[in-house]
């Protein structure tokens, strides 16, 4: 097992003293070692070039004879400073970073990528160390030897999911914008799902213990919070499947896709004479099933696009994490008392058998009923003072949860069941895209909270925890497979009582 540094490249670049000092051609600091000297350790390099008064970065494999695995584009040196890593050339640095882990991904385009004064980015030098074992990361999954990949990857990990890292992550998404936000998850995401798949090549048959990449922030500001996440399918743990699937290419399809959701909610503080009412409103829940590689590779390897998951069930619950000051919990939505339609279709069919029978007539009566209904059914419910949101996909032709059931296998072979050409069809209950999108407009509903008046003037925490089911049922390919997976998230948000 790797033993973690937990480098400070920040501070070490920092540090360095002038190239005129140096008593060699570059230097180095360990990111990652091994705790036998039979294996390299992997580590970060500055080497200077007189020639044009340029640095170079690198990441190499420390072996006898060492192995590169990445280069920065050479980095000016300015004479002028005093330092030999001036704020310019850092951001140089940091930009050539960030676009290689980009580079990692399926979108090959150049971003454009500005950044303010770093002077101006509070906690900047974590942000450019997240930057920085991220694409450590990805090196060490497509570029390292498999000795230093076994033994450096769990530690890396480690060193991004620490409390640190997850304050710094948040910073850095702000940082990129959320457009580059998205590729930045899709090109990390694909990286790790390709080192599940790894995984579970070495291991088959064996039930091995994953990466659990789940990657999520809050975010709480005057009346709005928001909760982003990004997790990989294939990281996703198994509710049920109908059998082992033997088809390599649907397991790819499926497999390389990740989940990517948006939970906002609206918040209202009003102060009432004998209490404080906080009142939290459905704003936007938005989850999509992306690819995570090109339409191209997905129909060499795979078997297209268009088999794929869908979201199949939703739940959202709020709580606040000291409740001595919590007088009551209500919920704004009755239990559903559905209006049915029933349309009545009544019709008599006749015909005459053959000369030579008993009788020379059949009669025979059939009648048809027809119930209508939305696909997703939303729910609310409390436990204690926690409030839940619920929405679920329902069987548009038996009315079942789709979560909780399978298909029968006449419908499966059926080319007009409702999940057949689930994204393009007129009664899809999905986006074109294959998502899905509860607004307040048609899921208004809220959860408020009455607070003793002691409460005033403090800062209170609610914990949200999400649970995001996604169903496999088949649309364009041919095959009796089904399953269903399941991630789990929990987030801290904050909220002022005045």
């Amino acid at each position: 097992m790797a033993s973690c540094c937990s480098p400070d490249i920040f501070t070490w670049i920092q540090s360095l003293p002038p190239i005129t000092q140096w008593r060699a051609g570059s230097m180095s600091i360990c990111i990652c070692s091994s705790p036998t000297s039979s294996h390299p350790s992997l580590n970060f390099s500055v080497t200077k070039n007189l020639e044009n008064s340029s640095l170079s970065i690198s990441i190499f494999a420390d072996f006898n004879l060492p192995v590169p695995l990445w280069a920065s584009k050479p980095l000016t040196i300015n004479s002028k400073s005093s330092k030999l890593f001036d704020e310019a050339t850092i951001s140089c640095l940091t930009i050539n970073v960030i676009k290689d882990v980009l580079n990692y991904g399926s979108n090959k385009k150049n971003p454009l990528i500005r950044f303010p004064k770093l002077e101006s980015i509070s906690g900047f030098k974590d942000i450019f160390n997240l930057a920085f074992l991220t694409l450590a990361l990805l090196i060490c999954i497509y570029e390292a030897p498999a000795d230093l990949r076994s033994a450096c990857l769990n530690s890396l990990k480690n060193q991004l999911t620490s409390c640190q890292s997850r304050v710094a992550s948040k910073s850095l998404m702000k940082l990129l914008g959320s457009n580059l936000e998205e590729q930045w998850m899709r090109s990390l995401n694909l990286a790790i799902t390709n080192w599940i798949a790894e995984i579970q090549a070495t291991h088959r048959g064996l039930m091995m213990k994953t990466p659990s990449p789940l990657f999520s922030y809050a975010i709480a500001t005057f009346g709005f919070w928001k909760v982003q996440l990004y997790c990989p399918v294939m990281a996703m743990d198994l509710v049920n499947s109908s059998n082992p699937c033997a088809d390599e290419r649907l397991l790819f399809s499926l497999n390389y896709h990740q989940l990517e959701g948006v939970i906002q909610f609206n918040y209202k503080v009003i102060v009432q004479e004998k209490w404080v009412d906080v009142m939290v409103n459905i704003d936007n829940i938005r989850c999509d099933i992306k690819r995570l590689v090109n339409e191209t590779l997905l129909n060499e390897r795979g078997v297209g696009a268009d088999d794929k998951h869908f979201p199949s069930r939703i739940s959202l619950q709020l709580t606040p994490t000291i409740q001595c000051n919590i007088l009551s919990v209500s919920v704004s939505k009755s239990t559903d008392n559905p209006t049915r339609e029933i349309g009545l279709e009544r019709s008599i069919e006749t015909s005459f058998d053959p000369p030579n029978t008993f009788l020379g007539l059949k009669v025979s009566a059939g009648e048809t009923t027809t119930v209508s209904m939305k696909p997703w059914k939303f729910e609310q419910s409390v436990d204690g003072y926690s409030g839940t949101l619920h929405w679920f996909l329902h069987d548009s032709i038996d009315g079942r949860e789709v979560v909780s059931s399978r298909p029968s296998k006449l419908s499966l072979i059926n080319p007009k069941a409702w999940f057949k050409d689930r994204y393009s069809s007129v009664y899809r209950p999905f986006t074109r895209q294959g998502g899905v999108i509860f607004a307040g407009d048609d899921y208004g509903e809220r959860i408020w909270w009455k607070v003793d008046k002691s409460a005033m003037g403090k800062t209170m925490e609610w914990e949200i925890r999400g649970w995001i089911w996604v169903t496999y049922w088949p649309n364009k390919h041919r095959t009796f497979y089904t399953e269903t997976k399941r991630l789990e998230f929990r987030e801290i948000l904050h909220l002022n009582i005045c």
